[in-house]
């Protein structure tokens, strides 16, 4: 559990970001091509996918290079061969039906009422065509139709195609039980393989049901003939129940109203849970695949320290960390992008010991934090008092032997020092730095920096850090 919740407290924004578009990307792809041979294909491609991984977990070396050559190869040669179908997917979709679809409650078609209409315009000689949509959206396809939304009838189906209509030379589009539009014009197909007496209305039922998953049924004027177009295929039929049967296996799927949808919904979801799981371990058996470690020293910054007390003493002054990351980000991180912090507002007057916890170190997100030595500092802290404090020289070194030293005068000869009130309780002398006796000749002046020991001791404001002292040389 604990290592599950170091793992998630390392996401970036930028990596949630990151898995929750590819998954969106790869459910989109499932709305769009299942169903289709290319999501077959695609589904062939990612257990490919998945075993090479496996391969690298198990550490079989020739095992997950095969497999990789062979996903690779298949990513592409899907865009090669596939082709046509990818387009077919596509062409007949807009931009918002591609990166969104929600799917419409379906309702019931009156095929029975369709199928006499088309019955009796073909007995008649009066040209008809009339398409059914299925999944793909006809915008970008079909084009300058008339709104109508008309309940279907016999009665209105053929008036609709009777000659002194002005748009009985268009399609006609139902979707369930209504006209939504007529006079529609639609691409017209070019291919060498129709009969030469395909007429117009025989190749915009082509056109169409080739960049669509759309049924086409036409009544040829010349023949008579119904026939109906869907994929690459046309095909005559000759029986009104046929004509019936054929309506049915397109329009099964919406007459089957509230199990269908259901049926769909649950199927989205199962759809869009799988995506996200899919790419979340993708994510990570990449992210991890790419792990880098590297190790830093860090200087520790002690914070909340009471203002009346001052550190005398630690054990350490840096802490080794040891970092893992993805390569890319572990390339970039620098020691002055973590911090190693320590709270010492609880601290008391002389040593304490802190334990140093993921707690009070800082570092960039996506880094995960694996060691830190050592686990824990030693402070030691005292009361801040002001001590006044002799002064005295630190000569080192002897004067010729025919010279000696009679007299020094210093100025000042006493200084305030600052510091912890056990670290001056023994202390009541201050000296300066080294002052050699065997570079003096004669008489004069030298100035010293006082020595500050330990370090931990300041010279109070108003006292002066150096002193200046005048001696006297003279002849033995």
């Amino acid at each position: 559990m604990d290592k599950l919740f170091l793992v998630l407290s390392s996401l970036r924004w930028q990596d949630v970001v990151d898995i929750v578009l590819n998954s969106y990307i790869l459910f989109r792809l499932y709305a769009l091509f299942r169903g289709t041979i290319v999501f077959r294909v695609l589904v062939a491609i990612a257990s490919f996918w998945f075993f090479q991984r496996i391969a690298v977990s198990l550490g079989l070396i020739l095992a997950s290079w095969v497999l990789q050559g062979i996903t690779a190869a298949a990513a592409f040669i899907i865009i090669v061969i596939f082709r046509n179908e990818i387009r077919s997917v596509l062409q007949a979709r807009t931009l918002k039906s591609v990166l969104w679809g929600v799917p419409h409650r379906p309702v019931n078609t009156p095929i029975q009422i369709i199928a006499e209409a088309l019955h009796e315009l073909a007995q008649r000689h009066v040209g008809a065509l009339i398409v059914f949509p299925g999944k793909d959206h006809l915008e970008e396809v079909a084009q300058s139709g008339k709104p109508w939304h008309g309940l279907v009838s016999k009665e209105m189906i053929m008036s609709i195609f009777w000659h002194d209509n002005p748009v009985h030379d268009g399609a006609a589009i139902i979707r369930g039980d209504r006209v939504t539009h007529v006079g529609v014009i639609l691409p017209l197909s070019y291919r060498d393989d129709l009969p030469s007496h395909y007429a117009t209305r025989h190749r915009a039922a082509a056109g169409l049901a080739e960049t669509t998953d759309a049924l086409v049924v036409l009544v040829s004027e010349e023949t008579g003939d119904v026939a109906v177009a869907k994929g690459s295929q046309i095909r005559v039929i000759d029986q009104k129940e046929e004509l019936v049967q054929t309506l049915r296996e397109h329009l099964g799927t919406t007459e089957r109203q509230w199990g269908y949808l259901r049926r769909e919904k649950l199927e989205l979801a199962v759809a869009a849970l799988v995506s996200v799981a899919l790419i979340t371990a993708a994510w990570f058996s990449f992210t991890r695949g790419l792990e880098s470690l590297v190790t830093l020293e860090i200087p520790i910054e002690y914070m909340n320290r009471d203002p009346e007390m001052e550190i005398v003493e630690t054990s350490v002054n840096t802490v080794r960390l040891d970092l893992s990351g993805s390569g890319a980000l572990m390339r970039s991180i620098g020691p002055e992008q973590v911090r190693v912090k320590l709270d010492l507002s609880r601290a008391l007057v002389g040593r304490n010991t802190f334990a140093i916890t993921p707690k009070d170190i800082d570092v960039p997100p996506g880094v995960i934090l694996r060691e830190i030595e050592p686990p824990s500092v030693g402070v030691a802290l005292d009361v801040v008092v002001k001590k006044e404090l002799a002064v005295q020289l630190d000569w080192a070194g002897k004067l010729p032997e025919h010279l000696v030293l009679t007299k020094v005068t210093m100025t000042p000869d006493t200084v305030t020092v600052i510091g912890g009130e056990q670290t001056l309780k023994n202390i009541s002398t201050i000296y300066t730095e080294r002052i050699r006796l065997d570079h003096l000749k004669r008489s004069g002046t030298v100035t010293a920096k006082l020595a500050l020991h330990p370090p931990s001791l300041k010279i109070a404001t108003g006292s002066k850090d150096s002193i200046t002292a005048q001696y006297v040389i003279e002849e033995k």
